[in-house]
């Protein structure tokens, strides 16, 4: 079975079990929690597995190691049937590819910029070299691309097109990080608040 090194409630880890959900294979998969607090991810065992130090991390069954999410969602994306995440057109996939990196950089990454440099963060046995002016720049970045989307959304349904896609799930969860870390959605974006009502809606429990 597929094993996956993550902490509930992280913004990438969400990213990933957004992905199984979409795919019905959650059930496909072992969660392994890892004790971030704790530094474990920064010990040997688990950098024989994952050299970034990072969650998520998947284990195949064969032993291979994958992480970072994107590789993660392409090689769930392929790995169980269901609509695509990616795509099925070059187009398509283009597009997605294009979006998610968007969200990627200029969301979740500029959110945990400021979480991990302008604010307590993990605690400061963990956040050892902060730059809080950086981490203040990165959050004007990630208010800025919440009013690019915000514009993208006028016209159409989802991040990158008319589909769902994974650059929709890194929207959803980068919204998700930014309410944790205190980086509020600017007034007026109502296109990026309906998308994100809607969208979350997938993901509710019945």
């Amino acid at each position: 079975m597929l094993k996956v090194y993550d902490v509930e409630g992280f913004p990438n880890p969400a990213r990933v079990r957004m992905a199984l959900a979409e795919k019905n294979a959650t059930e496909a998969v072992t969660f392994v929690p890892v004790d971030v607090m704790g530094g474990e991810h920064r010990g040997e065992a688990f950098k024989a597995k994952n050299p970034d130090a990072t969650v998520p991390c998947m284990e195949l069954e064969c032993g291979t190691n994958v992480s970072r999410c994107t590789p993660i969602i392409e090689y769930i994306d392929g790995q169980f049937e269901g609509a695509s995440l990616i795509g099925d057109t070059p187009k398509q996939r283009a597009l997605t590819q294009m979006m998610n990196l968007r969200a990627e950089e200029g969301l979740v990454d500029a959110v945990g910029a400021y979480f991990h440099h302008a604010t307590d963060g993990l605690g400061p046995e963990l956040e050892t070299d902060q730059v809080p002016a950086w981490g203040e720049r990165q959050k004007g970045k990630a208010t800025a691309t919440m009013r690019y989307f915000n514009d993208v959304l006028a016209d159409q349904t989802f991040v990158a097109g008319d589909v769902y896609t994974m650059a929709d799930i890194t929207l959803l969860a980068g919204l998700g990080f930014a309410d944790f870390a205190g980086v509020s959605v600017p007034e007026g974006l109502n296109n990026l608040n309906e998308w994100r009502e809607r969208v979350a809606a997938r993901y509710e429990e019945n």
